[in-house]
């Protein structure tokens, strides 16, 4: 229960500065995707049919919040939460610089899907044009990886959760 209001306090917090740090501040697509990190955290550290309705839930709330395709979201959250756990038990290492690929690689995959999903399923040759503005995103992304995964675990120290690891 504690893990569940852990990470439903931090998807909240993240959707706001989502929702409203572009409106403050000029930086459009410079915006990381913090949902995704905590996904990618949630797939790495915590295993289990709550994580996966925990990402499944992040990803209906960025649904609910962005006014997209509804469940689009959803499904590349828990498929990116489902590549983090695979990763992590197959490398066995849950290590933040297996975080930072998966991170770099969901958000290029979660900003194509969105893309190709707003185009109304049009893949043609603009598509190619999406990658470097898709790939600095997720490069975005991927440098506040570590911070945010620093700050998941001090919240679990305080609300008395014991991260586990694959190797234990």
């Amino acid at each position: 229960m504690r893990l569940l209001a852990l990470y439903a306090i931090a998807t909240l917090i993240a959707l706001a500065l989502e929702t409203t740090i572009p409106y403050w501040l000029p930086i459009g697509m410079l915006a990381p995707n913090l949902v995704l990190i905590l996904a990618v955290d949630l797939g790495m550290k915590h295993h289990g049919a709550l994580g996966a309705m925990m990402a499944f839930a992040m990803g209906y709330a960025i649904d609910s919040f962005s006014g997209t395709h509804l469940g689009l979201n959803a499904f590349m959250l828990t498929l990116i939460y489902l590549i983090a756990y695979a990763l992590s038990r197959y490398l066995i290492s849950t290590s933040t610089a297996i975080g930072v690929v998966v991170v770099f690689i969901g958000a290029i995959l979660t900003g194509l899907a969105n893309s190709i999903g707003s185009a109304g399923l049009d893949v043609g040759p603009g598509t190619a044009g999406l990658m470097p503005r898709l790939a600095l995103q997720g490069a975005i992304s991927a440098l506040f990886t570590p911070l945010v995964f620093a700050i998941m675990g001090w919240g679990k120290r305080m609300v008395g959760l014991r991260t586990r690891s694959v190797r234990e």
